[in-house]
Order: C-alpha cells, then sequence, then structure tokens
C-alpha cells in the first residue's frame, strides 16, 4: 500500500507537502505514511482515492487495477 501511495504522488508530479496539505495533515505526518511508519486513518485512505480518482482497494493492494472513482 505504501509504494502505491508514494507512486500515485510521484506520478502526480506533487510533493508530500502538497498532497498533506491537500490532506490536512503535516509533510511529516504524511511522510510516515508512505513510509509505512504509521497506519493510514479510514479517512485518510478515502482523501487519497477521491483526489487520485481511484479506489481504496487498489491503495490497499487488494486489486491491481487503477480503477477510477466514479461520483454517483
Amino acid at each position: 500500500m505504501y509504494e502505491r501511495i508514494r507512486a500515485l504522488r510521484e506520478d502526480a508530479d506533487l510533493t508530500q507537502t502538497q498532497i498533506a496539505k491537500v490532506l490536512h495533515c503535516s509533510q511529516r505526518v504524511y511522510s510516515n505514511y508512505e513510509r509505512g511508519e504509521l497506519d493510514i486513518p479510514t479517512e485518510i485512505l478515502i482523501g487519497l482515492a477521491e483526489y487520485y480518482r481511484t479506489n481504496v482497494d487498489y491503495l490497499l493492494g487488494l486489486t491491481p487495477n487503477k480503477l477510477y472513482y466514479k461520483e454517483i
């Protein structure tokens, strides 16, 4: 999971500071998420999925497909 959130951020050419601002957390906390040093709270996982227009299953490694988030 941690590699996926880092890869998504890097593919979007974002810094940790930029994505941390979107998620309303500090860069240090976000860095800990990427390194696997902190468990990622559900609300942060949802925020990441919405921001990257993917789904939580992809972030968690339950599917290899980056299925895009669809608004209902």
